[in-house]
């Protein structure tokens, strides 16, 4: 029964709808905001609908508020009746969907609009139309369904000699509505005359918002097609209709700009359909076209609204007193909240009265689904972008459906979102699937209202720790290229899981940084990285983590260190956790331990300690026939063979570390071992093989997608050109890793050294050293000895001190020769003593020829 709290009566005698709503609230015992959270709308439609300031609301807000309430039979039926009273008025247009009267209607079809982004689907549904005999468009509210359908009926309408025409379905439409409406179009009064009037040519009938009244539409449809084999049937709504043989073709979102997009100008950002169109409608909302400084935020802006052109026209007609960049600032964070009159949503008569809300049109596809569905849905918002199948099915697993005992079954409930619109699904790759951002804030709240936020949180977060974990593996090896791909994927979700983990869930959080340190340094997050993992460790509450799994961590900590010069400050750690690993027998570990070590005691000048642990590794690697290994153990050797001045064993290792690299299968291992030997091709003096081998593994390096070891390849190939006299190429190479003309002394993000063992890096004046050795035997070979010293000198003082113990020497000996002061030989004798550097033959020569200039001056 209709509750009666004692409510102002309306004309006729029915309850008016404010104390209706407020009755029937009261006695479901729910506040405004429960009601509210319940419904999916906003708090303020129900407080404006219960102080009569809303007095028309849209069907769809009706339907939801009384879905919430549990109305049923009369009482949903009085809700419905009062919220949305039919009007007398003449038939609506077809893409006025909301104006429908209580049966279906009849219409003519409008001219098509101009479309942005959409050709490929008029292309695709008028294929379509060929082969099926219904084909439904589905998807959110305001996604464009009916727009795109008109399109398409007047692009094929040549195709369709019997006629092309329309019906819009009707909330309170039965299946004889629907079949007097179908055939009226075509000129006939009853269903039996419907095949003769078309007698054998094809015809295409339209129907609109189908989802007023799904079964009617469905019976009708279902007798239309059986009568008349040559009508074809394009329908609309939020989901299917539900015969045999429709084909259901989801109509997604405008393409948005990716994350990374960074838009050069206006026609950059126009090739993504949703910018466009956000450019069109703000176009009609003020006079200037968005200006340079405006594009980043326009792109971001567009990204949020998720491509939804409802959403996007929403936002645009706020750029009247706002600009892009405060449209993003005011309402990034809320476009749940976007409202506003819209043509396809009320009739021109009334827009004043209807509004609708994103939250609205989210909310009406929401309800559509079941609640295991719902359950689902509310789940996979934890993922922040992109994700896979098989998260999906990890996220999920162990939940039960409904209490009905069945478990999830990830495939068919993902086709149902897709269905709906609720789901985006693009690309080849696993990381396919992603929830467009208005559909995952609302789900997301609806988490909030059910209380189960916290809950989904850390499941997500143990399903990424899970996932990172099983993929970093992968990170050395022949997998690499892969692995780092899944890692990239998946992104944004790592930063969320390992931000809530460290909160609520230390030890899953050091798990998933304890996996990250190679993905870190390959990216460049050295430094943060570090900082994840040092917290972690320090977190009390992850002291009783087992001991392995806190030495990967100390570990990685000193891996990530070496990366930025701060390889002294980790050493204790990665001493003790080789000591870990040893202890309980981890060969992988203590392997990993030994080459971390061999490249912190390299950079703190401990070159035999280094040494020693270089040929400890070899042998544990021989021992257990761990290949891969034992090519990093050869590769680290290397380096000792070219502080000695032994090039022709250098050589045979390097020889070695391919032969190996190459029958484990890790290709960057590999190309290192390859910069390697160009490196050493060039200290032995044969520059033009130099430079064709190190241009081959740069390219070969941007290809694998390590930019880092890539740039330090291309300075050597600059390096080997100065040699080489052939000065203005290699100031062109240089050019391109510093393109804003450094001076000598600029400091520079760092250039890594070759002949560093693989997952070793120079420390940050490693650049300048290579900037000013390319410099000054650029100025040198061209007789410009005061500028050579400049440089000579900038490259000697920022390689002392650091892992460039070899850059160090050959800048000294440069120095020497263009400067003539004896007081450099004091200093390059005290460097030799200090590093255990020899001197290379052409070096001994040049020497030799400043000592004969000297005594002749003499």
């Amino acid at each position: 029964m209709t509750p009666d709290h004692g409510g102002a009566r309306s004309p006729g005698g029915r309850t008016g709808l404010s104390d209706l709503l407020r009755g029937h609230r009261l006695a479901a015992g729910l506040t405004q905001a429960e009601l509210a959270g319940r419904a999916g709308v906003g708090v303020r439609t129900v407080r404006d609908l219960e102080r009569g300031r809303a007095v028309r609301p849209q069907r769809t807000t009706v339907d939801l508020l009384a879905d919430a309430l549990g109305l049923a039979g009369d009482d949903r039926r009085e809700f419905v009746a009062t919220a949305r009273p039919t009007p007398a008025r003449p038939g609506p247009r077809l893409p006025d969907t909301a104006a429908a009267g209580p049966s279906a209607a009849p219409v003519a079809l409008p001219q098509p609009v101009p479309l942005v982004g959409r050709d490929r689907d008029v292309a695709e549904v008028s294929g379509l139309l060929d082969a099926h005999p219904v084909v439904s468009l589905v998807g959110l509210a305001g996604v464009g369904k009916t727009a795109l359908a008109v399109t398409v009926a007047h692009a094929v309408a040549a195709r369709h000699p019997g006629g092309v025409s329309g019906v819009l379905v009707g909330e309170g439409s039965d299946v004889a509505d629907v079949l007097a409406a179908s055939a009226s179009v075509f000129g006939v009064n009853r269903l039996a005359d419907l095949a003769c009037r078309l007698d054998g040519r094809p015809a295409l009938l339209v129907v609109d918002a189908v989802d007023r009244a799904p079964e009617p539409v469905a019976g009708a449809l279902r007798a239309l097609t059986a009568a008349a084999p040559d009508l074809r049937v394009l329908v609309t709504g939020r989901r299917p209709v539900g015969l045999p043989g429709e084909l259901v073709r989801p109509v997604a979102p405008l393409d948005v700009p990716p994350a990374d997009a960074a838009p050069a100008d206006r026609a950059d950002l126009d090739r993504w359909p949703a910018a466009a169109l956000f450019a069109a409608r703000l176009a009609q909302a003020r006079r200037e076209p968005p200006t340079a400084a405006e594009l980043p935020a326009l792109a971001a802006l567009v990204r949020r609204l998720g491509g939804l052109p409802l959403a996007i026209e929403l936002m645009a007609a706020r750029g009247r007193i706002l600009d892009v960049t405060e449209l993003l600032d005011r309402y990034g964070d809320r476009v749940l909240d976007l409202t506003g009159a819209h043509p396809g949503w009320e009739p021109a008569a009334d827009r004043s009265a209807g509004t609708v809300t994103l939250r609205e049109a989210v909310a009406s596809s929401y309800h559509l689904l079941a609640p295991a569905d719902r359950a689902a849905l509310r789940r996979l918002s934890a993922f922040r972008n992109r994700w896979s199948v098989e998260l999906a099915e990890e996220l999920l697993a162990g939940e039960l459906l409904a209490g009905n005992g069945e478990r999830w079954d990830a495939a068919p409930m993902l086709d149902r979102l897709r269905e709906l619109g609720l789901l985006s699904v693009r690309g080849t790759g696993p990381f396919r699937f992603r929830l467009l951002d208005a559909v995952r804030d609302f789900a997301a709240e609806q988490a909030d209202v059910e209380g189960e936020t916290a809950g989904i949180r850390l499941r997500h977060a143990v399903v990424i720790a899970r996932f990172v974990h099983r993929t970093a593996p992968g990170l050395v090896g022949a997998q690499l290229s892969g692995a780092v791909r899944l890692l990239d994927e998946a992104t944004s979700d790592i930063t969320a899981a390992l931000a809530y983990a460290a909160e609520h869930a230390p030890e899953t959080a050091l798990l998933l940084a304890a996996s990250l340190p190679r993905w870190w340094r390959l990216r460049g997050r050295d430094v943060s990285g570090r900082r994840w993992l040092r917290r972690l460790l320090a977190d009390p509450r992850t002291a009783g983590t087992r001991s392995t799994l806190r030495a990967w961590a100390m570990l990685g900590a000193a891996r990530l260190a070496a990366e930025h010069g701060a390889g002294a400050e980790e050493l204790p750690a990665a001493r003790a956790a080789l000591v870990i690993f040893a202890e309980a027998g981890d060969v992988v570990g203590e392997l990993s331990a030994r080459s971390v070590l061999c490249v912190l005691l390299r950079g703190l000048g401990a070159h035999d300690e280094a040494r020693e642990q270089a040929e400890a590794a070899l042998a544990t690697a021989t021992r257990h026939g761990r290949v891969r290994e034992m090519a990093v153990a050869q590769s680290h050797l290397t380096w000792h063979d070219v502080r000695a001045a032994r090039l022709a064993d250098a050589r045979r290792r390097l020889a070695t570390v391919d032969r190996l690299a190459a029958q484990c299968g890790d290709r960057r291992l590999r190309l290192l071992a390859r910069a390697d030997q160009a490196e050493l091709t060039r200290l032995e003096g044969r520059y033009a093989e130099a430079v064709e081998q190190g241009r081959r593994v740069a390219t070969a390096l941007a290809e694998l997608g390590d930019p880092r070891r890539q740039r330090r390849t291309v300075g050597k190939v600059a390096l080997a050109l100065a040699g080489q006299g052939r000065g203005d190429e290699a100031l062109a190479a240089a050019a391109e890793l510093w393109p804003s003309g450094a001076v000598p002394g600029q400091r520079r993000q760092p250039v890594m050294e070759s002949l560093n063992p693989p997952g070793a890096v120079a420390d940050a004046r490693a650049e300048d050293a290579l900037r000013g050795l390319i410099e000054g035997h650029v100025a040198l070979r061209r007789g410009d000895r005061e500028l050579a010293v400049e440089w000579f000198s900038t490259a000697a003082d920022a390689a002392e001190g650091g892992a460039g113990r070899r850059d160090l020497v050959e800048a000294l000996v440069g120095l020497a020769v263009s400067s003539g002061d004896p007081a450099v030989l004091d200093r390059l004798d005290a460097a030799r003593r200090a590093t255990g550097v020899s001197l290379l033959p052409q070096e001994e020569e040049l020497l030799f020829s400043l000592a004969a200039r000297r005594q002749k001056a003499r």
